[in-house]
């Protein structure tokens, strides 16, 4: 069997950002990617700008497609008041279809290979041999010397390696649209409902991205996607509004289920873990995807720098640590104010009283440029 020097499962933000990275540093890199691009992927789409330095120092900002600034965030309650802020950093938006399928070419010209629609189920580590036998879902097996988890929220490698989260139910999904709608370009705004909360901005080419965490018990109450989201949604008058004067754009929504939010460590069974696959933090924070970016980019620096497994790790756990634990953890925490009426209500009406204590919730979620 052929050795890889590095493999990364899962092609997604953080997957990407390694493997160019890699790729332009003259490293063999091999990214297994369960699908072919491009694909929508459910997601908030909205990146904080502490990551666009870095983008563009990389060559790897999507300058070409039609991308606007947004600098305001906007906070509706259950019952629909409504608080607007500045954002200190702002953002920009772009749908993962566009920003996912740049990359990838990006990554092909910067050296990377790809296998496309092969799915990981099973990964060992040789003691002895200290090597990474992968077996795919075909039944094929590869080995490498290294490897990036990269693969999201959850995967069967998950299930395989025995993490902790996979044992525990999670009660929310996730649904995201594509819509045309006469709305504020340089806005994201996050809308409360009963037991979830739902984003809405700006992407490339005037569309907007509008995604919401939900819950199985109020689908299962429903019975269908469109009814919870009258029967739950639509009590928001804001989200009513935005649903009957938007042209959706998707035959379906995109859904995924068992969204967790627990704790996870970015190195497990040597297994560096970027993007999701080493912590979520909730979307209301709107930064998951800048930081897989910057995950990709620390576990990418930790394999170049070092070649001892034990430095590498050593690395990457102490990077991680020090710009991601504390952002994740006061997410999970703020998610509380969340989604439910009369705390929701509270939440609006402390930020309209006090701008402080939403710029420190902002700090604390937000990282400082890459």
């Amino acid at each position: 069997m052929q050795v890889q020097d590095i493999i990364i499962i899962g092609g997604g933000l953080a997957g990407l950002i390694a493997a160019n990275l890699l790729g332009k540093a003259g490293k063999r890199v091999l990214v297994i990617e369960k699908k072919a691009y491009p694909f929508h992927r459910v997601c908030g789409e909205y990146i904080s700008n502490e990551v666009r330095d870095f983008l563009m120092k990389e060559e790897l900002f999507p300058s070409d497609l039609d991308i606007g600034d947004i600098h305001t965030f906007q906070l509706t309650s259950t019952k629909g008041k409504s608080v607007s802020m500045p954002l200190d950093l702002g953002g920009f938006g772009v749908s993962r279809y566009a920003l996912d399928n740049f990359l990838y070419h990006k990554a092909k010209k910067n050296g990377a290979e790809f296998l496309l629609q092969h799915q990981v189920e099973e990964v060992f580590f040789d003691d002895q041999g200290k090597k990474f036998i992968l077996t795919l879902g075909d039944s094929s097996q590869l080995c490498c010397n290294h490897l990036i988890g990269a693969y999201g929220k959850r995967s069967k490698v998950d299930k395989f390696l025995g993490r902790g989260f996979m044992s525990q139910r999670s009660p929310y999904i996730g649904v995201k649209y594509h819509i045309q709608i006469d709305y504020d370009p340089n806005t994201v705004a996050l809308h409360n409902f009963e037991g979830g909360y739902c984003g809405i901005n700006r992407v490339e080419d005037g569309i907007f991205n509008l995604c919401y965490l939900g819950s199985r018990e109020q689908l299962r109450a429903a019975g269908t996607i469109e009814q919870m989201e009258v029967d739950f949604l639509w009590k928001n008058p804001f989200l009513k509004s935005i649903w009957k004067n938007s042209e959706f754009l998707f035959e379906r929504p995109e859904v995924i289920n068992e969204i967790n939010f627990s704790p996870k460590q970015p190195v497990e069974n040597h297994i560096l873990m970027a993007g999701d696959a080493a912590g979520l933090i909730t979307p209301l924070c709107g930064n998951g995807m800048a930081i897989a970016i910057h995950t990709g980019k620390l576990a990418a620096e930790a394999l170049i720098k070092f070649k001892e497994r034990n430095e590498i790790e050593r690395f990457y756990t102490s990077k991680w640590n020090a710009h991601f634990k504390q952002r994740l953890w006061v997410g999970r925490n703020v998610q509380r104010l969340f989604g439910a009426k009369g705390v929701s209500e509270f939440s609006v009406s402390l930020i309209k009283r006090s701008p402080f204590i939403a710029n420190q919730i902002m700090k604390r979620t937000h990282g400082e440029a890459v």
